[in-house]
């Protein structure tokens, strides 16, 4: 039997390529109660995914997104990256208890961090490499396991869930594939819950994003942006700019 993010998941996709969906056909499909397709209807619509009709669901999406990969993001505005990275390595102090989400941004967060007190806690493979080397007494490395996700190589799923749920950071780096008006945005269930989980646990909470992401849609709204302590971006026109200020301090 599907797990509830993976039964959510599959239920997007059907919905996302039929454009309407009956109950009986999910049921049919996944194998699940009546009952339990009527709940996830009631939460995706609550996501913002899907409108539920008589008997069914539509979709609210009108376009069809292909995720890329870790390699193919890493290339895609390293400039703009790495003048984010800059930008976001000054809100780190010596002491403080940080996650660092998954992104090629944050990675190369990762790399300018020089701080000699820190406990760092990622579910990122890559991000973990990097800063495993710069362990010490004083500088503590932890990396969060559950189901790898080659696409974006991190850790996500009930292990990971369960892991973090408990955790609290005194800041939190993360970055998304997309942003329209308040909505933030990513590709799966599944890395969307576990960042959630630790944005609710985190007194401060940073967005890195450069500004090809602004007003673009992706497939999960996982979070919004007046939740945000800030959300750093790199040098771009003010109307651009514009588009978000009204929901977040930005740092730029």
């Amino acid at each position: 039997m599907l797990s509830k993010n993976k039964r959510l998941e599959a239920i997007t996709k059907i919905v996302e390529q039929k454009g309407t969906v009956r109950v009986s056909e999910i049921v049919t499909s996944l194998n699940v109660s009546d009952m339990t397709v009527r709940r996830d209807f009631t939460e995706l619509e609550e996501l913002g995914i899907l409108k539920r009709t008589h008997g069914g669901a539509k979709s609210k999406n009108t376009f069809q997104y292909k995720e890329l990969s870790h390699e193919d993001k890493y290339v895609l505005n390293i400039e703009k990256k790495r003048e984010i990275a800059l930008k976001a390595v000054k809100l780190l102090e010596e002491g403080d208890t940080i996650f660092l989400g998954p992104g090629t941004t944050v990675e190369l967060l990762a790399k300018e961090i020089n701080l000699k007190s820190l406990r760092v806690l990622t579910n990122c493979l890559p991000i973990f490499e990097i800063l495993s080397e710069k362990k010490s007494e004083t500088f503590n490395m932890f990396l969060v396991g559950g189901e790898f996700r080659k696409m974006t190589k991190s850790f996500v799923g009930e292990i990971a869930n369960m892991t973090l749920k408990n955790m609290n950071f005194n800041k939190m780096f993360f970055s998304c594939n997309a942003i329209k008006e308040n909505d933030i945005m990513t590709s799966t269930f599944e890395e969307s819950y576990t960042q959630e989980i630790v944005l609710n646990n985190s007194e401060e909470k940073y967005l890195l994003v450069d500004d090809s992401k602004i007003e673009k849609k992706d497939f999960i709204n996982f979070y919004t942006l007046d939740k945000l302590t800030g959300i750093v971006i790199n040098s771009t026109e003010q109307e651009i700019l514009n588009k978000i200020e009204k929901y977040v301090n930005l740092i730029i």
